[in-house]
Formats: C-alpha cells, structure tokens, sequence
C-alpha cells in the first residue's frame, strides 16, 4: 500500500491539539471508507466514533449500483480493498464467511388470515453479467474497513464523542467528551441521524419534508426458515429462483416485513437472518403496552405463511423500535464541512437504497474535497452538487417508497409501480460502468465527471426526461388512487400504457407483459438480445449509452483490462 504524502506540515500537532486535514465523525462503511480514500491520496484523517466495532447496522442488502459506485471509488482513489466488496466471492474470502447472497428483489403480498396468492408475486433476478451482490454482515464489514482506515494511517479513536465544535475562517475546532483536541482543516459528518453538526447548526427539517411515512422493528434471528420451504406453492407458480436467494419483501398494506439471510450460501458459517418490519405509523401506531418483540409477534401472527418462516426461530439480539423513520435537513453543505449522506436525511431501507446513495454523495464530496484540500479553498458554491444530488436522491426516493406503500394493498397498481423501479435499473447501472471503463483507459476523471452533467441528479437514469416524467406521473396517480380519485385498477392501467408506450422500455426483459412475466430473470442470452436492442433498435437516447457501453467493453477488453 502506498499513499501520496501532500500535507506534511499541516499534519502534526501543535500544543495539546492534534491538527489534520480532515476529520470524520462517524465510523460505519461511509466514514471508515472516506477515510481510506482521502488517507489513500496523502492526507491526515482523524476517524473517530462515540460508539465500537463490532456493532449492529442496518443497510445490509447491495445492489448493482451501489457496486458500480465502489469500483468507481476504487478506481479513482486507487484503493484495492474495495475490491473486497465486489461480489460476494470476494467477501467471503477476504472479509469472512458470514455473508449472504443477493440474487433477487423478491416480493409477495400478504393478506390477513389467509395464505399469499402465488400470482400476487414480482421477482427481479439481478443479471450476473452486472454484479453477484451480496448481503452484508455490517458488524463484521464495517469492523474490517475501520481496521482498513487505519492500516491507511488514519488517527481513529472509537467510544470518542464529539461534544463541542466550533468552526472558523481557517477550520475547525473538535473537543471530545474525554477533553482531547483536534483541528482540521474539514469536517466529514457521517454519523447518522444524531448528527453533531446537525445539532449545532439547527439542520433538521421539523417536520421531515417527505410524503412518505414510515416507522420500523428489526433485529437478527438465527433459525428463520426459508420462504421456499414453508409457502406451499405448486411449483409451476413459483418464481425461477429461490425466494432464499436474495432479499425477501412481505407485502402489507401500507408496510413490509423483510427476511434477508446471511446463510444462502454454502460457504456461509453464519445461522443469522436479518428481520424487520417496516410500516406507515399514520395506520399501525407505536403501541404504549407491547414491547417490540410482542408487537412484532402481534403482526406475524395475522400471516400465517410469515409466521411458519419463524418456527422455532430465536432472536439474537435485542430488538430496535423507532419512531418516524423519515428525517431531513435543509442543507448538507457549508462552509468547510459536510453531512454526509444518512447524517443529512433518510428515508426507507425499501429497494435498498440507502448504501448506493451513500457511496453516490461520498463520491460527489471526495472528488471536490481532494482538490480543495489542495487548493486551501473550501468556498461552498464548489461543493454546490453535493447538497443538489443529496437532496435529488431523496426527493426521487420519496415519490418512488410512497407510492410503493401506496400500492401495496393492490397488486396490478403494485406491479406497475415494480415495473417503473426495475425497468429502469439496468440503463442507470449501464451509464456507471460506462463511464468506469472509459476511465480506465485513460485516467481520465472527465468520464466521471460527466456523470454529474445531468438535467435531474439523483434519478437513478438522470439523463431520461421521459423516465422522470413517467416516476413522477406514477406518484401522482398512486396519490389518486390514495384518496379514492381513482381505483386500483384505473390507477394500474395509466402507469401500465405509460410504460407500454415508451419506446425506452426494454421489451426483451418482459416489463411491458405485466400478465405474463411477473418473475424477471435476465439470461445471458437475453442480455446479449438486450444489448443488440439497444445497439440497433432503441432510441436514441439509450442507443448512444448502449453503444457507448459496448465500446468500452471492447476497448478494456483489447488493452486487457479487467472490466467486469
């Protein structure tokens, strides 16, 4: 490992204070991996933490975005240890045999006292070509990438708390609960919701200014049974994968129970299963005379295929209970310092979100923080994109997790709100790698650059008109159908034609036959037709990024580069 060496004399210390460039409150995946960017390229970094590793952590579930957003970080801070995270072959070896799989999105809509309708299903198989994502043990992750921060040459400090900061024209001043000092030049927020900074400077929005509600119970089981095993469906309605192979979505209305094993492997030694339940306050009320493990159980009792996933299944830790979920703040940037990510706002762990939008920011802030730490010139309006594409990821989130909660307790208006997600993944992984691959050609941080020269940052397909008309449309008629303007299936209908009549859609995957493919597994066959689609047949707009990703593919593969 070797780092660049760019700030000599402004790290040290001066008196009883410790100086840095930057310091980062908070320890979790995106403060210990900032860390090991920013010390990657020569720089002090101080990583301190109020709590310890190991620790629970929720964000447990990857997606081919989120990996997109790693290989991209690993390729322009030149930090292989990401590579640990690639997919899930990668984990197990070199983080440990404690990982789960994540194959699939998997969802089933759940009625009260009676078994699922087999029909009343979605699946999306996540292609292999793209990514094999995994699940993560975050206690066990976040542990080794802290650890990783410090072989970097981080200061790091854990059980440290953050109880006085006081910023200047030159930085700022943090004093920890035990009295110890530090000045840097910046500071990093990574903390979550009980944010220092936020507090101090009085960010939080009251009330969040999101539509969706959400509250939610969650823990570790070990002994859940796989869905497959206890749903008694006939085969012929099943889905083409397991329902074990990936993350699991129990629908109800207006909520969900999630099942996200760490065991779907055969070299998994982990017996946990990550469990939760997430649903909209307004309907399901926190209670005053159950605890949270009653209160769970109280929910799994109505559904009875759930409740045989827990037969004999034991809890391993002690149950979480929160409030509203939903948090906001009415900026994440300022001078010399930044909120990053879940420390600026959260909104649902639905769709799994939470960990790409935080690798998203992280890159956006890194990639301008290195080159001010250079310039000695931290003026906001260079940090601007930043707080945009923070508040484009929730903003865009929001309309998709409302209306998905919206459509929960109708399936075709469900279907079609799983059909606006799903059918515009794989173009906005697509323009990632692209630009990935062009850079690895030529370092040429242009390419990632132009990443961010989109009309509607924070739209998982930024550059699409069309895609954000047809999201936006979608949450206003969710809304309708919300408050009895329309039903389910008038609801259902207008996002089934929008999708129908856009020439964007990919029609190999089946997105535009609700009827007939509920259960989405893309081959590698019908990844090449997808790819001969959006090369001779699509478009414009998907031609020129479907060309563009298979010249880069090409291009690497002449050179020899490793691309996939």
């Amino acid at each position: 490992m070797a780092t660049k060496v760019r700030s000599i004399e402004k790290a040290g210390e001066t008196g009883n204070v410790r100086q840095c460039d930057v310091m980062i409150l908070g320890s979790g995946l995106a403060g210990s991996i900032s860390a090991m960017c920013l010390a990657s390229q020569g720089f002090k970094v101080a990583l301190v933490d109020a709590g310890q590793h190991p620790r629970f952590a929720i964000g447990e579930s990857m997606t081919p975005q989120l990996i997109e957003w790693l290989q991209i970080l690993r390729a322009r801070f030149d930090v292989p240890e990401l590579e640990h995270l690639f997919d899930i072959k990668a984990t197990t070896k070199h983080i440990g045999p404690h990982h789960g799989k994540k194959q699939s999105f998997g969802f089933i809509r759940q009625v009260p006292g009676k078994e699922p309708d087999p029909r009343e299903a979605t699946m999306f198989v996540i292609p292999k070509v793209l990514t094999e994502a995994s699940h993560l043990f975050r206690q066990e992750t976040d542990q080794y990438y802290f650890h990783v921060a410090a072989k970097y040459g981080c200061i790091t400090r854990q059980n440290w708390r953050a109880t006085d900061l006081d910023f200047d024209d030159d930085g700022v001043t943090v004093t920890g609960h035990n009295g110890e000092v530090f000045r840097a030049r910046y500071l990093i927020d990574a903390s979550g919701f009980r944010s220092p900074l936020a507090e101090k400077f009085g960010l939080r929005e009251e009330p969040a200014r999101f539509k969706h509600h959400s509250r939610s119970l969650f823990t570790h089981y070990v002994g859940v049974k796989p869905f497959d095993d206890v749903c008694h469906h006939p085969r012929s309605l099943r889905p083409p994968a397991p329902w074990n192979g990936g993350t699991l979505h129990h629908m109800i209305d207006r909520g969900w129970f999630w099942i996200i094993p760490f065991n779907n492997t055969k070299e998994s030694t982990n017996p946990v299963c990550s469990v939760g339940l997430t649903f909209d306050p307004r309907k399901y009320p926190k209670p005053d005379n159950m605890t949270p493990e009653e209160e769970f159980h109280h929910y799994l009792d109505m559904y009875p295929s759930v409740k045989r996933q827990f037969v004999g299944a034991r809890r391993v830790r002690e149950w979480v209970s929160t409030d509203r979920l939903q948090y906001s703040s009415s900026r994440s940037i300022g001078y010399r310092w930044c909120l990053m990510s879940h420390a600026a706002g959260f909104l649902d762990p639905l769709f799994s979100r939470g960990l790409s939008n935080t690798f998203e920011v992280m890159y956006a802030l890194l990639s301008r923080l290195v080159k001010a730490l250079d310039d000695d010139d931290f003026s906001v309006d260079r940090f601007e994109y930043v707080d945009t594409v923070e508040r484009g990821l929730l903003q865009y989130n929001d309309d998709l997790v409302n209306s998905s909660f919206i459509a929960f307790n109708h399936f075709r208006l469900w279907n079609a709100v799983f059909r606006v997600w799903a059918a515009f993944l794989t173009p906005g992984v697509m323009r990632l790698t692209r630009a990935r691959l062009d850079y690895a050609l030529d370092q040429d941080e242009r390419h990632f650059e132009a990443l961010e020269n989109t009309a509607y940052p924070g739209l998982w397909w930024p550059e699409s008109s069309e895609f954000k008309n047809i999201l936006e449309i979608t949450a206003e008629t969710c809304e309708k159908y919300e408050v009895g303007e329309l039903d389910g299936d008038a609801a259902a209908d207008i996002i089934f034609k929008m999708l129908n009549e856009c020439d964007l859609v990919n029609p190999v995957f089946g997105w535009k036959d609700p009827e007939d493919t509920r259960f989405v597994l893309p081959t590698t066959a019908m990844m090449a037709k997808f790819m001969y689609w959006a090369n001779r047949k699509a478009p414009a707009e998907m031609q020129q990024l479907g060309r563009a990703f298979v010249g880069g593919l090409v291009r690497s593969g002449v050179r020899g580069k490793k691309v996939l």
